[in-house]
This record gives structure tokens, C-alpha cells and sequence, in this order.
């Protein structure tokens, strides 16, 4: 069994998938922009003038993945490798001996006892790695304490029968150095996790930390400080701050947030800041960018300086991988889209030969963009084609269970179903996807239990502790569903799902202040969602506040309010205020809104460019009750208005409808065709009487 199998229900920051899912912060202002666009302008504008040579990425990636694997980062070495396989061919296979590689430094295995403890460390034995890497045991005084002073500044003791951890050897190399550090996290990282399990208290297990976390931060302080770390003895120095950083109790602040750090009387990095020069010297680990774009993400005050930092690598492809999983993380998922498809189609303009013409990751990333954009079909298309290319990839196929429960699609979601538990049972996705089986079948209880399953797992994976609230929500166990909520809030503080989830939760209990509340918090996260709008709106009209409802629903609108929702509610309130000349545009453009819909969905082509004829909507589409309402209203407006084939119109489509607007519509067609009448008689009299007084 390997290191990956061993942590895979762990919350490691490392070389983990699971550090994707990060907090973003678009938050919204009040002209509706977002505060986070400095981060993302340049990448638009990057340089062309460095075309991408396809022979040099692949010697590059596959040094990459031979790297990576000796440094025991899997899922990087992975990633390079799958990259690797997606470049397209230029029909050159020469390949260059890797002596010859600008990294061919890292492709040096270390010394004999560092090749044992790499051994120790591929079969789990994290503990053990350290312990072949650190000195034999010494200085040990009268209670039997062993005294660990690496830096002069810090003692650490065998209390209460704990392990000791000595001071690493005299002969390390830089790979011995990573490789330790590396086995001191993993174990704690392991340690953490087992008395996780062992605690019932969910804020004694989220106060749970790294106990080896310290030791690490102030061993590579110190080579940092004397430049005995390499590229990846920096990563591994960046991770642990990375998750020192997480516990203010362990470092001082002075001032700001950004204030300067300080252990014993020395400035200590940021991880960001490690995590940028460990990527200029190796820009290849996959695992380094990860960690880099959550703290983006995370603290958008250190976007502007890692950008300036990055500059010198801003034309890199590995810098587009980069820019599109943050734009991703944002919630900026059309930019993210327009960088995936550059990486695809390369960037040479006058050779269209592509660049990662066939990645899965790619292909993944776009099919999840699709589905955040509520693009579904799309979505779909893409991850049919990502299950012909890669059957046995699970990674994303979560989202896509989620895309085929939108669509209602039982068929395919339980052929999905069998398949995920056919290739691992015990995978997050594959609980998943079961579960979310489960709750379109409306089997919820079965629905929790695999979601629980999942949680096992993969504590620190917000995105199932909110299914997990959908599923309480559907069983009415408020409580539980509130409690989940905020566990996936907890972990990620800009899952705009998990916010949403607990104002409908408010908003079915009438506490529509705290529903307010929350609803708000998700229009901070995602500032360019309509339902988001459309929640607001939809509480301050149960507080009497009908200007803010007002505003709520017209920015739903601008934001592209695809099912009408907005316009209906906006058509009500300015009909309520008699205001019907803005009522009958808001009907008109609800009725617009459902037939472009209904041709979508229909795949009926020959679309005028220009949209639709008013006439031709109010013929075609279909009626239910929100358009049965739009149509008598319009009928009645267009009738005062003395538009009188407008409103026959709208009366005969009105028969269509079996609810009470049919009779309605039915003496409203009597009423107009008694004036149409009136009226032609009155013109036939006119006309007699013009020729009666002609010469």
C-alpha cells in the first residue's frame, strides 16, 4: 500500500485534489463590479512573442513526472504525466538524454540511507522514514526527556510517552532534508487524523493540528536561511507554513494581516512567497501552483505580488494551468474557459498544430465550467466525451452526477452509479454520485448514508457536507441540514451553495432577517447569479421592503435572469403600483424569455439574429400558469391601448390554457371584438356619409 492510499482520508494540503476547493472572493459592490479584478487582467494581454516548442514541454514534462515520483508527489507526478500524454504529436521522436536536463540536478537519488527511507516512505511508514533520517537518540536527561534544540530557540521533549523526534542527520542531502520534512508532515498529518476519529466534539476536531507542524517550521527555517534547501525542500517549507498560518495561536501579529511574522526574534517567510521562488526554480510541480492559487484565492491582498513575482515565467504554459484554476476558484468561469482552450489550441498562430490537444484535465475543467455556468447540455457533451476518452477517470465525475440530478436524467446518473462502484467503491467521487442517485429517486435517508460514507473518507470536502444539507433539507431535518451548512462554510467560507442552502433553510422557517443574512453572504460569493438576486428579492418583500425588492429583482435581471423568475415578480410589484406601462415590458420580456428556452431545449434552429417577433413569441410559446398570466395582462393592456390585434391575440392563446384565465380570456375576446366591431361600423358610416357629400 502507498503513501496516497494510506492518507486518502486526509486533509492534506500537499498533493491533494481536494486543495481545489478553496474560498473565493468576488465579492459584490455597488456598481455591481467585483473587488478581485487586478488578479486577472494581465493574463488576457500575456505575451505571444514566446511560441510554445511541443519537443521541449515533452522533455520538460517527462523529466517533470520522473522527478515527481522520486520526490513521492503522486499526484503531480501524475498530472505531468497525463500532460505529458495530451501534447500533440509534431512527428519528431528524438529524445534527448535527461544528463542534459536544466533540472537534471533533481534526477540525482541521494545518498544509500535516503534511498532506504524513500523505500520506508513509498509503503506508509512515515514515521519510521524520519526516524532512519535523524540522528540516533542522544542527550537524553534525568526525567529521560530527549532535548531537541535544531535552532538554539526551541526545546522539544518526549512528554507522556510520546516519540521522539531527533535532530536530522549530518550527511542529508537536499533530497534527504525534503524527504524528512516530507515524512515529519505525512505522520502528523496521519497522527491528526486518527485522533480526529476518536473525537465527538466537532470544535475539539476542527481544533485538531499537525503536532509536528513547529518542529518542521523551525528546522527549515533555519536551512532556508542558510540556503541549503532546494526547490522542493522550499515547497515542503511553504506547505508547513502554509498550515502554520492557520493556527494564529502558534505566530504573532503585529498590525495588519500582512504584518511580518516573527519566531524566535527572526522574520519567517510567507508561504506564498515559498511557494513562488520553489516554482521559478521547478516550475513543473503541479503540487506548488495548487497551493499557490488557494492562498490567492483565499487572501486576495497577495494577488498583486505574486503576479510581479510571476512575471518572469508569465508566458509559461504552466502559468496558464495556473490562471485558469484560479479564475475557476473565482468563479470566473468564461475566462477560465477562453485560458483551457488556448492551453488546447497552443499558442502559435500561424501553426494551428494544438498544443494539450487530448488532456482529460482540460477536458474535465471545461465540462466543469459548462456546469457552473448552468450550461448543463454543454457540460454534459463534455463529460460523455471525457468517459469516452478516459472510462475509468473518476476525478469530476462528482459535478457530473450533479449536472445529470439538474437534468433529472435517472437513466444515465444510475449507469454512472454502477460504473463508479464497479472501478472504486471507496472513492469521495463514487459516494457521491451514488448519493446523489439516491436523492433523485427521492430515497433520501439513502442519499445521507452515502454522503456520510463520504465524509469518512474526506472530512475536509465542503462540497459534501452541503449535499449532505440538501439531502437533511428534503427530510425536513432542519437542524441537521443547518449544522451541515455550516460545517461546509466552515471549511470553505465562499461555497455560495452552502450560504444559499441555509437561507432557504431560514426562509422556510419565516426568520427572514437571517435568511437575508446568508442570502447575502451568497451574492458576496457569487455577485453574478440571478437566483442569488432573486432570494434577496424574495425576503425583502416578506419584510415589506419593496424598493430593495425592487433593486434585488432588477439586478437579477442584468445578471441574466434565464427562467423569468425576476421579470414575473417585477411584472406583479410595478402592476400592484398601477405602474402598467413598465408591468406590461417586464410580461413581454418573461414571455420572450420562455420561448428562447423552449427553442433551446427543442434544438429548432433559423433564430432570427435580430430575436423573435413579439407576435411570433405570444403564438408559440407554451402556456403554463406564469404565462397565462402574462398573456391576460398584456391582453388588457393592449385593449386600453387600442392595439386591439394584440390583444385578440393574446386571448386566443389564453384558450389554449385550462386554468381560470381561459374564461377570462374567453370575455375579454367578446369585450374586444364588440369595440372591433363598434369600431368598424363606425368607419363604414363615415365612409357613406363622405360619399353621400361628394360632388
Amino acid at each position: 500500500m502507498d503513501a496516497s492510499s494510506n492518507m486518502s482520508g486526509m486533509s492534506m494540503s500537499m498533493d491533494t485534489t481536494n486543495s481545489l476547493f478553496s474560498p473565493q472572493h468576488n465579492a459584490a459592490t455597488p456598481s455591481g463590479t467585483t473587488t478581485n479584478r487586478n488578479f486577472s487582467h494581465s493574463i488576457m494581454k500575456a505575451s505571444n512573442s514566446d511560441i510554445w516548442d511541443l519537443e521541449e514541454a515533452r522533455e520538460n514534462l517527462r523529466t517533470a513526472t520522473i522527478i515527481l515520483g522520486n520526490m513521492g508527489l503522486k499526484l503531480a507526478s501524475r498530472w505531468a504525466a497525463e500532460q505529458l500524454n495530451s501534447l500533440a504529436h509534431t512527428g519528431i521522436s528524438k529524445r534527448k538524454d535527461t544528463k542534459t536536463s536544466p533540472y537534471a540536478e533533481y534526477l540525482m537519488p541521494g545518498n544509500d540511507i535516503e534511498l532506504y527511507a524513500k523505500s520506508v516512505f513509498d509503503l506508509g511508514e512515515y514515521r519510521r522514514c524520519a526516524g532512519i533520517l535523524s540522528r540516533s537518540p542522544e542527550g537524553v536527561d534525568e526525567n529521560g526527556d530527549t532535548i531537541l534544540s535544531p535552532t538554539g530557540k526551541k526545546r522539544i521533549g518526549n512528554k507522556g510517552g510520546d516519540l521522539i523526534i531527533q535532530p536530522p542527520r549530518d550527511d542529508l542531502t537536499s533530497y534527504g532534508t525534503y524527504l524528512r520534512a516530507y515524512a515529519l508532515y505525512m505522520a502528523g498529518e496521519r497522527r491528526k487524523e486518527e485522533e480526529v476519529l476518536e473525537l465527538r466534539d466537532p470544535l475539539e476536531r476542527t481544533a485538531m493540528k499537525n503536532e509536528n507542524l513547529p518542529y518542521i517550521v523551525t528546522e527549515l527555517q533555519e536551512m532556508y536561511n542558510g540556503k541549503k534547501l532546494d526547490a522542493f525542500g522550499i515547497y515542503m517549507y511553504g506547505v508547513a507554513l502554509k498550515e502554520m498560518e492557520k493556527t494564529p495561536a502558534k505566530a504573532k501579529f503585529v498590525g495588519s494581516p500582512r504584518s511580518t511574522v516573527y519566531r524566535g526574534g527572526e522574520r519567517t517567510a510567507f508561504a506564498h512567497e515559498m511557494f513562488v521562488e520553489s516554482i521559478l526554480e521547478f516550475p513543473y510541480n503541479w503540487s506548488a501552483w495548487l497551493d499557490l492559487a488557494e492562498l490567492c484565492v483565499s487572501n486576495p491582498s497577495i494577488d498583486q505580488e505574486v503576479e510581479e513575482s510571476l512575471k518572469p515565467i508569465n508566458s509559461h504554459w504552466m502559468y496558464y494551468f495556473f490562471r485558469a484554476h484560479v479564475f475557476m476558484k473565482n468563479q470566473n468561469e468564461e475566462k477560465a474557459i477562453i485560458l483551457i482552450e488556448r492551453l488546447i489550441d497552443g499558442n502559435d498562430e500561424i501553426d494551428k498544430m494544438g498544443f494539450f490537444i487530448s488532456s482529460t484535465y482540460l477536458l474535465a475543467e471545461l465540462a466543469v465550467a459548462y456546469a457552473e455556468l448552468r450550461d448543463y447540455d454543454t457540460a454534459q457533451e463534455h463529460f460523455q466525451l471525457l468517459e469516452s476518452k478516459d472510462p475509468q477517470k473518476l476525478d469530476q465525475m462528482d459535478v457530473y452526477s450533479n449536472v445529470l440530478f439538474v437534468k433529472e436524467d435517472k437513466v444515465t446518473l444510475s449507469t454512472l452509479a454502477h460504473r463508479a462502484m464497479k472501478l472504486d467503491k471507496y472513492r469521495v467521487e463514487t459516494c457521491i454520485i451514488v448519493g446523489n442517485y439516491y436523492s433523485l429517486k427521492g430515497h433520501h435517508q439513502k442519499a445521507v448514508q452515502y454522503f456520510q460514507r463520504a465524509l469518512k473518507l474526506d472530512r475536509s470536502y465542503c462540497y459534501t457536507w452541503t449535499l449532505l444539507g440538501h439531502a437533511y433539507m428534503e427530510m425536513l431535518n432542519t437542524s441537521a441540514a443547518i449544522e451541515s451548512y455550516r460545517r461546509a462554510v466552515d471549511i470553505n467560507p465562499n461555497d455560495y451553495r452552502a450560504w444559499y442552502g441555509l437561507g432557504q433553510l431560514y426562509e422556510m422557517m419565516d426568520m427572514f432577517l437571517y435568511s437575508l443574512h446568508y442570502y447575502r453572504k451568497a451574492v458576496e460569493v457569487k455577485p453574478y447569479d440571478a437566483r442569488m438576486w432573486c432570494a434577496m428579492g424574495t425576503c425583502y418583500l416578506a419584510l415589506d421592503r419593496r424598493d430593495d425588492a425592487i433593486k434585488s429583482f432588477d439586478r437579477a435581471v442584468t445578471n441574466g435572469d434565464a427562467e423569468g423568475v425576476a421579470t414575473m415578480k417585477l411584472a406583479s410589484l410595478f402592476k400592484e403600483d398601477g405602474d402598467n406601462e413598465r408591468a406590461a415590458k417586464c410580461y413581454v420580456r418573461h414571455l420572450d424569455l420562455r420561448y428562447q428556452a423552449q427553442l433551446e431545449h427543442s434544438k429548432v434552429d433559423g433564430v432570427p439574429e435580430g430575436g423573435n417577433s413579439l407576435r411570433t413569441t405570444i403564438m408559440n410559446v407554451n402556456v403554463d400558469e406564469p404565462e397565462a398570466e402574462g398573456l391576460l395582462f398584456l391582453a388588457c393592456y393592449y385593449r386600453d391601448n387600442r392595439q386591439f390585434d394584440m390583444a385578440m391575440m393574446c386571448c386566443k392563446r389564453l384558450l389554449d390554457y385550462p386554468g381560470p384565465e381561459k374564461e377570462e380570456g374567453k370575455m375579454l375576446q367578446k369585450e374586444i371584438q364588440v369595440v372591433m366591431d363598434k369600431q368598424r361600423r363606425g368607419v363604414e358610416k363615415n365612409k357613406d356619409e363622405s360619399f353621400a357629400f361628394s360632388p
